[in-house]
């Protein structure tokens, strides 16, 4: 079981931040309105970090069921149901989620979009042949990020797709893309992680014994600094 202190308490922070703190601010860097010179950079990085998770996923995804865990505004859910997959996309942030739902096209053929409120990790969510989670794991270090993988690969059948904080000076320096609102304002701390200490990780989880590594790519784009891993069944 994963431990319901970290977790949840670090679930709960994030939900606060997101639904209410900075809910505009995200709403806004997530659209095409203007922003600053900083916050250009960060959603050109999610831009380009969600164009290599979506080119990791089949481009037909009829009859596929596709878990995106973190969904955020939705802009990577809107992309797979277009490519035929029946999404369920969950944030934690009912805000948030609204404004996916709000955003959403009328017309998603040839797939779908479930949106909820929720934890990412409810097994009422159902099974999935793919899941991805977009920077929804950058707030918890490895230990609790092969707890989550290991939660969602039980209820996936062929591959997860998923961001980390790469452990950099200029991250560790930067403390996080926080930093790029008013002290006020700032997410709950991101916690950097190594490559080498994830997969050495990954390697000995039990419950990942059926799972490898595959591709794995890091963007930065300015403030924004992220890097992108798959697991796939062997």
């Amino acid at each position: 079981m994963m431990s319901a202190t970290t977790y949840d308490e670090r679930r709960g922070r994030l939900e606060t931040y997101f639904d209410a703190t900075a809910m505009e601010a995200w709403a806004r860097l997530t659209s095409d309105a203007p922003v600053s010179r900083i916050r250009q950079t960060v959603r050109e990085g999610r831009d380009s970090m969600r164009d290599v998770l979506l080119s990791w996923l089949p481009l037909d995804m009829a009859h596929t069921a596709l878990l995106d865990a973190g969904c955020g505004t939705g802009a990577l859910s809107v992309v797979a149901a277009r490519r035929g997959a029946k999404v369920t996309a969950v944030d934690i942030a009912g805000n948030l989620v609204n404004v996916a739902r709000e955003r959403a096209p009328a017309d998603l053929a040839p797939g779908a979009i479930d949106f909820q409120v929720g934890d990412m990790l409810s097994p009422s969510h159902g099974a999935f042949d793919h899941v991805v989670a977009m920077d929804s794991l950058i707030h918890y270090p490895t230990r609790e990020i092969i707890k989550v993988l290991t939660g969602l690969a039980s209820r996936t059948g062929k591959s997860i797709v998923f961001t980390f904080a790469p452990r950099t000076p200029a991250l560790t320096v930067l403390h996080g893309v926080g930093l790029l609102f008013p002290r006020a304002n700032r997410a709950p701390a991101i916690e950097p992680v190594t490559e080498t200490s994830l997969r050495r990780a990954i390697a000995a989880a039990p419950g990942l014994s059926a799972w490898r590594v595959g591709r794995t790519v890091r963007i930065s784009s300015g403030f924004y600094k992220s890097q992108a891993m798959e697991l796939v069944r062997r």
